[in-house]
């Protein structure tokens, strides 16, 4: 014992205490002030939603344009590593760990409640239930998860990278910005980049378990007539901490490869299921339509505020906003585990997979279980009226083999639940010894607690709008941070340039050397 306290202890950072402190304080705050937490955190998320609205749109909008640059200009070629580093893992597992990771339990989660509510609830723009409102629910749908949502993720995976592989920089946040601000990233200011990265971190993957612990017990509801409650929540992060606990204790290469596969098996027999029982053309047509209404109006959409029209206005704050600052917030423990796996591959190839290949299974996916729910709905069923959490199992109902689908359903919610939070104990544990590739269990299993613990604060201070509140609130200042990352890497792959070109290299010659 004694001896695991002195690695522990030497192995951890002052940003291990701080931010555990800080988290310590808001799991009491959320366990004995329910009512105050919720009226703060709503006033917070209130004020950035209706002030910093057009700010989300600009910095998210700028990401996508600077990945797309990097693709198509000479850096392209620079590999994320040693000029002789391979891959460490295949096509297949590599693109199940960052899909498992990165979006998961809300594919699931918003699969047929996202078109749903767009087509019926809130459409952005037409008159709900109309063809134009279909239109309009697909194409969104498509929006909120495409090529934004991962070029969030790609920017902060991209430039960790980089200089963690290519300069040998540690894995934080922090270290990236040094070419910035130099050795002062190395002091207090680099420990305050590292603690808004973890808390924001935490309370991102927190909400995450949050909306599958949701789930979970909407799908008990259905097949067992188990009533919404915030116990058989709590009793599902209880149960999903001590599995995520027992793969996270068998390290990278086993528990987080072994369960992402798992995922994308549950995943890809899901979506076979419904393509087959499902309206099949229907999905398919659709499907081709949308993607080519969302080439077509993607830039457009990126800028949308209507600022002449209060409703929908409101509509981009509590939609488009809130994805936004969903992926943000979600993009430091993303970003650092897609890092951690792509070592070796090039820049061009890198950020094609991570922005090209998800954002099109997600397509499919929200075309499948979306325009199967819309359908539905259009055939008599009322599955509007049920909670979000509900819904893809009100759709299953109006199938045979229902039970067997809500069953595979919730199996695939908490295999995405384990991976998710034995993800983020890596992502947190790493970001809280140094950068080190392989934190103490001791540290995974601190930080695994406490996210749950977070979760279960969440759901009890106001379910998932509380959930929502905080999500925003965490996202806003890492968003500045973001910034500085971008500009950093800029800067750091113009001095690679300049040093080349001081040697003697001509210009023609530098993607080959920089390859």
């Amino acid at each position: 014992m004694r001896k695991i306290r002195s690695e522990f202890n030497k192995k951890v950072t002052s940003v291990f205490w701080i931010t555990l402190a800080i988290t310590i304080f808001a799991s009491f705050w959320g366990s004995f002030a329910p009512k105050s937490m919720e009226k703060i955190t709503g006033n917070i998320q209130s004020y950035i939603s209706v002030h910093f609205g057009w700010y989300y749109l600009l910095i998210v909008s700028l990401f996508v344009v600077f990945c797309l640059y990097m693709i198509f200009s000479p850096y392209g070629k620079i590999k994320l590593g040693k000029p002789d580093d391979k891959p460490d893992y295949s096509y297949s597992t590599w693109f199940a760990m960052l899909f498992s990771a990165g979006m998961g339990i809300g594919l699931v989660f918003y699969g047929a409640a996202a078109p749903i509510s767009q087509y019926i609830k809130t459409p952005p723009l037409a008159e709900p239930g109309s063809a134009e409102a279909l239109r309009d629910a697909m194409r969104i749908t498509f929006f909120h998860y495409g090529v934004h949502a991962w070029g969030i993720y790609a920017v902060v995976a991209l430039v960790l990278a980089y200089f963690k592989f290519r300069h040998d920089k540690p894995g934080l946040i922090s270290a990236t910005l040094e070419p910035i601000f130099g050795d002062k990233m190395k002091g207090p200011w680099g420990k305050v980049v590292d603690v808004i990265a973890v808390f924001a971190t935490i309370v991102g993957v927190a909400t995450t378990l949050g909306f599958g612990a949701a789930q979970i017990n909407g799908g008990f509801t259905y097949l067992l007539g188990l009533e919404k409650q915030f116990w058989i929540q709590l009793v599902i992060i209880l149960i999903v901490t001590v599995l995520f606990m027992i793969s996270a204790y068998t390290g990278l290469s086993k528990g987080i490869r072994y369960l992402s596969n798992v995922n994308m098996g549950l995943a890809v027999l899901l979506f076979v299921a419904m393509m087959i029982i499902g309206p099949t053309l229907y999905i398919m047509n659709t499907f081709t339509d949308t993607l080519g209404a969302y080439v077509q109006s993607i830039a457009q959409e990126s800028l949308r505020l209507a600022p002449e029209n209060d409703d929908r206005q409101q509509w981009v704050m509590n939609w488009t906003v809130f994805f936004w600052a969903w992926w943000i917030a979600w993009s430091p423990f993303v970003g650092i585990f897609i890092a951690r796996v792509s070592r070796g591959r090039s820049i061009r190839e890198f950020l094609s997979g991570v922005l090209i290949v998800p954002s099109v299974v997600s397509f499919l996916w929200f075309s499948a279980f979306g325009m199967t729910a819309i359908n539905t709905q259009k055939g008599g069923a009322d599955i509007a009226s049920l909670p979000d959490e509900q819904m893809l199992f009100g759709v299953f109902d109006q199938f045979p083999f229902s039970v067997v689908l809500s069953i595979i359903t919730m199996l695939l919610i908490a295999t995405f639940f384990i991976t998710s939070a034995d993800s983020a104990t890596f992502v947190l544990g790493m970001q809280t010894t140094n950068g080190s590739l392989n934190p103490p269990k001791t540290v995974k299993f601190a930080w695994g607690i406490a996210q749950s613990a977070i979760a279960a604060v969440l759901l009890y201070t106001g379910g998932l709008q509380a959930l929502q509140n905080a999500l925003i609130s965490a996202a806003f200042p890492f968003s500045f941070i973001m910034l500085l990352m971008v500009y950093s890497l800029y800067r750091a792959l113009r001095k690679d340039k300049a040093e080349l070109e001081k040697t003697g290299d001509h210009q023609e010659n530098y993607e080959e050397k920089i390859s």
